[in-house]
Order: structure tokens, then C-alpha cells, then sequence
């Protein structure tokens, strides 16, 4: 694990070495979040976005997704329920990835 405000200071590091990836990068993310932009709403989005996180683990996006999150109008019942939804898939995956387990001793009987 890394420390997000200590390890910050090499995204300049990236800006240098890809400017327009990283140019292109921003301005995909600035779009996706854009409050009038999309069919779903930014609450909807940002919720989406907890969710995510929480499934990839990224310590750093969820705090920043669920405080925006709330900023966007979705109370913390809705970021709970996002986690709680992003709880169910993570452990459904490891439900079937199971399924691979049981494949594996099943073929050698």
C-alpha cells in the first residue's frame, strides 16, 4: 500500500512521460462525472463509481467517489447500499469462481 498524498508528487513524473495519454485520461474521467451529461444522474454515477472501488479495492477512489457521492445528492443509505451491492458481486464471483475448485477435484474422481 502506498501513501496517496506522499506518492502524488510522481504523477508529474507520468504528465512528462505520456502527456497526452494522461491528457486524454483527464479529460475522459472529467467527462464521465460531468454533473448534465448522460442519461443517469451524477449521484447515480458517483454511486456506481463506490461500487467499483470497492471491488477493486482502491482505498483512495472510494473516499473520494463517496464524498462526491453525497455532494452529488445521494445520501449515505445509498453509499452503504452501493458497498452492500458491490459486497454481493464480489462474493458472488468468488462463489463461482468456486465452481473451478469443485471442476478440478470432480474430473479427477
Amino acid at each position: 500500500m502506498h501513501s496517496h498524498n506522499d506518492d502524488a508528487k510522481y504523477m508529474a513524473d507520468i504528465k512528462d512521460g505520456a502527456p497526452e495519454m494522461v491528457s486524454a485520461f483527464f479529460g475522459f474521467d472529467k467527462a464521465v462525472f460531468t454533473k448534465d451529461t448522460g442519461n443517469l444522474d451524477l449521484a447515480t454515477r458517483e454511486l456506481i463509481a463506490v461500487g467499483v472501488a470497492v471491488t477493486t479495492q482502491c482505498p483512495f477512489c472510494i473516499e473520494d467517489h463517496a464524498k462526491r457521492a453525497v455532494r452529488a445528492g445521494a445520501s449515505k443509505a445509498d453509499v452503504a447500499e452501493a458497498v452492500m451491492v458491490a459486497a454481493a458481486l464480489r462474493a458472488g464471483a468468488g462463489v463461482t469462481h468456486g465452481w473451478k475448485a469443485m471442476k478440478s477435484i470432480t474430473a479427477d474422481e
